[in-house]
């Protein structure tokens, strides 16, 4: 008898997990230009969160570009190195990774790691005991225990480095080989990390304390984690953390959205799982007819999520047929993810297009109102698409009974994906 009603509290619990109405998101699009204190007041209120002036960054497309600026900044740290990442896999990237961070926690640099449990379920603890021996520390987001069983479903999707409290690095990429060479016959994986100089550090280092404190139950605090930062550049920008919310509601949605509403002319995303609801599809088709020139570039059949990638293929229907253009790159797995408004606003992070970054994982993003940065993204997107091929609405109808049976099957889950 207890087997049988187990099995329907399970099966009751996970038919309304999958299948329970969305949040519901609609924007009145904002009157004020993107570039007016009015507009970024309105998104600092909307995000819960702070707009800091003066910072300064750097756009690194590509593993062997910011693998390497990560390892020079980290050679230089004084005070302390925070990392918190979903995937740190074994290979030459982490070998690297942890003989940097080693040497610097044996000259007395504070050194601390929260890694995914989930998203990094490969390693041991073992596997970090030479940092620890070190003085370093490590511990995992939300291990598999009995009592972690309601928080099994939320994980840490962040993938974010602080040194010093005065410089970080933010994007999609975590620790593995596969970002910085090609692997078995598949090249090498296609992502963005920004390097951050200036006051918005200091968020990313919140940013940080918040799971450092749910992994650890230390609280990180002084002067030393959160200097005074004196400006390196001209830039305004904001960190939007966001969290899984019991409403379903988080701030890196309403940044997305509220921004793909303010688009006068442009729209350009790169995302690796493009699962869009209702209510973001209608808001790309919104932009579409007032005149934006909407262009997204998702994974092609190198995508290392085939069910995924069969499920967002389902949901191109509606936007290709409003004149959405939407590119499948081609040559390897493309994991940036990164967002372009006008040309003026940038917004990189850890956040997908798709219910499982806006409802359930824990997220960090960078959102900047800097033409520079704006500029090497929209390059560097350019060139992205050279290597794309533009799917067609013609031949998106035209799809196989089998892939329609996939992605049939994929969409049962498209919640947990």
């Amino acid at each position: 008898m207890f087997t049988i009603i187990a099995t329907i509290v399970f099966v009751g619990w996970l038919l309304i997990f999958l299948f329970r109405p969305d949040q519901r998101y609609r924007v009145t699009a904002p009157q004020a230009p993107l570039e007016s204190k009015e507009y970024w007041q309105m998104l600092e209120s909307v995000t819960d969160t702070r707009i800091q002036y003066q910072n300064k960054m750097t756009v690194l497309p590509n593993g062997e570009n910011f693998y390497r600026k990560e390892l020079e900044e980290i050679s230089k740290a004084q005070h302390s190195v925070n990392i918190e990442a979903y995937i740190f896999q074994k290979g030459d990237v982490t070998k690297n990774l942890m003989s940097a961070l080693v040497e610097r926690a044996q000259h007395g640099v504070q050194v601390r790691l929260v890694i995914d449990a989930l998203g990094s379920f490969s390693n041991s603890k073992e596997f970090f005991k030479p940092l620890t021996e070190a003085g370093g520390k490590m511990e995992w987001y939300h291990p598999f225990r009995w009592y972690n069983i309601d928080r099994s479903n939320n994980r840490t999707h962040r993938e974010l480095i602080v040194i010093d409290g005065n410089r970080g690095f933010i994007g999609g990429a975590g620790f593995a080989d596969h970002w910085l060479k090609d692997e078995k016959g598949h090249k090498r994986w296609r992502d963005t990390v920004v390097f951050v100089e200036g006051p918005s550090v200091s968020a990313l280092q919140g940013t940080f304390v918040e799971n450092w404190l749910e992994a650890s139950g230390e609280i990180i605090s002084g002067t030393d984690f959160f200097p005074i930062i004196q400006g390196e550049g001209q830039s305004p920008a904001f960190v939007v953390n966001s969290s899984a919310m019991v409403g379903g509601s988080t701030r890196a949605r309403i940044l997305f959205q509220t921004l793909l509403a303010s688009a006068k002319s442009t729209i350009y995303i790169t995302t690796p799982y493009f699962l869009p609801d209702h209510d973001i599809i209608d808001e790309l088709i919104r932009a579409k007819k007032r005149g934006v020139d909407v262009k997204i570039i998702t994974p092609g059949k190198k995508s290392d999520h085939t069910v995924t990638r069969s499920s967002s293929r389902r949901l191109y229907g509606d936007l290709l047929e409003n004149n959405i253009e939407i590119y499948e790159y081609q040559p390897a797995m493309i994991h940036a993810k990164i967002m372009v408004v006008d040309g003026k606003w940038s917004v990189v992070g850890s956040t997908n297009f798709d219910n499982r970054s806006f409802e359930l994982n824990d997220e960090v993003n960078l959102a900047a109102f800097d033409g520079s940065m704006a500029a090497d993204l929209t390059q560097n997107f350019m060139d992205d698409l050279k290597s794309c091929r533009r799917v067609s609405y013609q031949e998106w109808k035209k799809r196989s009974i089998w892939e329609r049976i996939t992605e049939l099957a994929g969409s049962l889950i498209q919640r947990e994906q």
